[in-house]
């Protein structure tokens, strides 16, 4: 297995991106890595991941609800978590009743984060080193603003996250199974950069591959794939079903490259390492 997946993951050293990295987890760990892994990377996006992760602690310490008012009207944590809250990408306004549509939002997530700090008495990078970065010894790994997408990190760091989402240690497991599944389910919506799809499954701050297709994270992930992709060219995947993850990070803004560059290297990733 070890060379074909060498083989595949070659494949970074032609995206048209200066800072490639990548690495592919299993449950005993890293089983495959190239490129720059260890440079600091802002990871867009994929903030929302460990954002949502602090948040699932939070619950379990009794700080924050699920179902407690946040947001607009009508709307709880759980509706910001999952972007059925109706806020805007950008802007503090409602776009659609609460629940009615999944609209993607920035400021649901920096309201979420507003949240976690009011009930925790921290602020909320403190909380999120405290909760998550400094548990899993992501100690390249730091909030330097928005808890929707300003976590500057690592690939190797990243990898310690998604060790984490395969087997948890943070959370208990029944919890990261409510966090990964579907949350308010049948609801449409817009992937940005992406497109529209109905449904577009969502689960308490992940996205749900589902349906979708296309799909950055390939053709041969399963349905129950869970993660998110970012802006600033970077993307991570937790396949349940296959037992496996993968991530990668660029230096390069998302765009066309990505997806032809991300759903190529994750099916021959899966290629490599074989049915599980």
């Amino acid at each position: 297995m070890a060379a074909e997946l060498d083989a595949a993951l070659a494949a970074i050293d032609g995206w048209p991106v200066p800072h490639a990295a990548v690495v592919v987890v299993g449950p005993e760990g890293v089983v495959g890595r190239r490129g720059a892994v260890d440079r600091r990377q802002r990871v867009a996006s994929v903030t929302k991941v460990v954002t949502a992760l602090a948040t699932w602690v939070a619950v379990e310490e009794e700080a924050v609800r699920l179902d407690e008012p946040a947001g607009p009207p009508g709307a709880t944590v759980a509706h910001l978590l999952a972007h059925a809250s109706g806020l805007a990408f950008d802007r503090p306004v409602s776009l659609a009743p609460v629940g009615a549509r999944r609209i993607y939002s920035n400021v649901g997530f920096d309201r979420l984060g507003e949240v976690v700090a009011e009930r925790s008495g921290l602020p909320f990078a403190r909380y999120l080193h405290e909760a998550v970065l400094a548990p899993l010894a992501m100690a390249d790994s730091a909030l330097e603003g928005s808890p929707a997408k300003d976590l500057w990190s690592t690939a190797a760091d990243l990898a310690r996250l998604a060790a984490e989402l395969l087997r948890p240690t943070l959370v208990h497991p029944a919890t990261l199974e409510r966090g990964r599944s579907v949350a308010f389910p049948g609801l449409a919506g817009v992937l940005p950069g992406i497109g529209a799809f109905d449904p577009l499954d969502w689960g308490l701050g992940v996205e749900v591959k589902g349906t979708k297709h296309p799909h950055w994270s390939g053709t041969r992930t399963s349905p129950a794939t869970f993660g998110h992709f970012g802006g600033a060219g970077t993307f991570l995947w937790i396949d349940p079903e296959r037992d496996l993850a993968a991530l990668g990070l660029s230096g390069r803004e998302f765009g066309p490259w990505a997806m032809s560059a991300w759903p190529a290297l994750s099916d021959a990733v899966i290629g490599a390492v074989g049915p599980r």
